[in-house]
């Protein structure tokens, strides 16, 4: 009879294979993180058998799939910050996933549960510290939000991306590793190569303007103010997410800007993208950050108002405190944002340093040094 792959039956050979939980996601942030502990583990221990858990409806629910792992959703959903009576419903869920949360380690029993961050982290951590399973917080962000700082003192493990992170957790827990990035950040792509498959000739600057995969309102609204004052000599590649794609795609047509200006819903070759820009406008997301810094590109950072705690201008204030990034607040960027990209990406003077000193901040094997601290706590469980 087959066994169930969830079940702890040992294998042909009498031995129980290793088993791992990762959970989390909700942003790329969190599960391209997530997917490059997944594949460093499974380079360490080929048998070893992963189940991550996500948030039911979240963009880890298509992308877990599509990288060939299998994915269980909680009900679980962010606090409502702006009206807190809608936090019953918001209670209900929480409690629900702790619930499931339990159950799923029961049966799956793991020997390792790390959490990246994200809504369905916090209800399988402390399901798993209750269970007495060896844990590890991933912390992506320079500023650590309440609910990693409270579980922080039951996980046995947290890996961190700054230094100075003491001031929330427990200095003989943490690890400085960085955060892990994916895999096609790590090779070298030419320049070339990169403005070849955008279709753009060499020698022209190129922006890459990035609001996340669901858009980012401000940055897009930055961009359509500009296009009609764009300088000739200045190229543009534009992800502007689902919510805004119809309506930049039109805008860059009516101005016949389709040669000079390449508009993107999602841009599933990121690696190329940053390869051809010269400057990049983002978010402040931890992840796109370390990305930035193993590319060593220029960049504005346009931090998110609408995150927990204000973590984004926390993690850019990190940068720019080393010279490494340029900050526009949220509520100055659709006066100052382009104007000021495109006086920096014609500023060799300016880049030079910003690319030198991001570069300084990059750690390469992140996702490998957190599977080797995974694995080494099952051996001491």
């Amino acid at each position: 009879m087959k066994k169930d792959r969830h079940s702890g039956s040992p294998d042909k050979t009498g031995n129980r294979p290793m088993r791992a939980i990762i959970s989390g996601g909700g942003t790329g942030g969190h599960i391209f993180p997530a997917l490059a502990i997944a594949k460093a583990l499974s380079e360490k221990n080929p048998k070893i058998r992963i189940l991550f858990v996500g948030a039911e409806n979240r963009m880890e629910m298509t992308k877990v799939p599509e990288a060939g792992y299998k994915i269980f959703g909680l009900p679980v959903k962010g606090f409502n910050r702006r009206h807190l009576f809608r936090n019953v419903n918001v209670l209900y869920r929480l409690l629900k996933s702790l619930f499931i949360a339990r159950a799923i380690v029961k049966r799956f029993h793991p020997d390792v549960v790390i959490g990246v961050g994200g809504y369905a982290s916090a209800p399988v951590l402390f399901a798993a510290c209750l269970s007495r399973i060896p844990t590890v917080i991933q912390e992506q962000n320079s500023y650590a939000g309440i609910t990693n700082r409270i579980l922080s003192k039951m996980a046995d493990r947290i890996c961190v991306a700054y230094d100075g992170m003491e001031k929330y957790f427990p200095a003989r827990k943490m690890v400085v590793t960085g955060n892990p990035v994916r895999e096609a950040f790590l090779e070298s792509i030419a320049q070339d190569q990169a403005l070849f498959f955008f279709n753009f000739a060499t020698g022209k600057p190129v922006i890459l303007i990035l609001g996340g995969s669901l858009g980012a309102r401000t940055v897009n609204r930055s961009v359509l103010s500009c296009l009609d004052t764009l300088p000739p000599d200045i190229r543009l590649i534009w992800q502007t997410g689902k919510d805004y794609f119809e309506r930049a795609k039109q805008a860059v047509a009516d101005r016949n800007l389709q040669a000079s200006v390449k508009v993107y819903q999602f841009i599933d070759r990121m690696e190329l993208a940053f390869a051809a820009a010269h400057l990049v406008i983002s978010r402040a997301g931890a992840g796109t950050i370390s990305e930035l810094c193993i590319i060593g590109k220029p960049c504005i950072l346009v931090p998110s108002p609408n995150v927990a705690e204000d973590h984004q201008t926390k993690n850019a204030m990190m940068l720019v405190s080393k010279n490494a990034a340029i900050m526009i607040p949220d509520r100055e960027a659709e006066e100052k944002l382009m104007p000021v990209a495109i006086r920096t990406v014609q500023d060799q003077e300016t880049l030079e340093p910003l690319s030198e000193n991001i570069r300084k901040l990059a750690r390469f094997n992140a996702a490998q040094v957190i599977a080797d601290m995974a694995i080494q706590l099952t051996m001491k469980n």
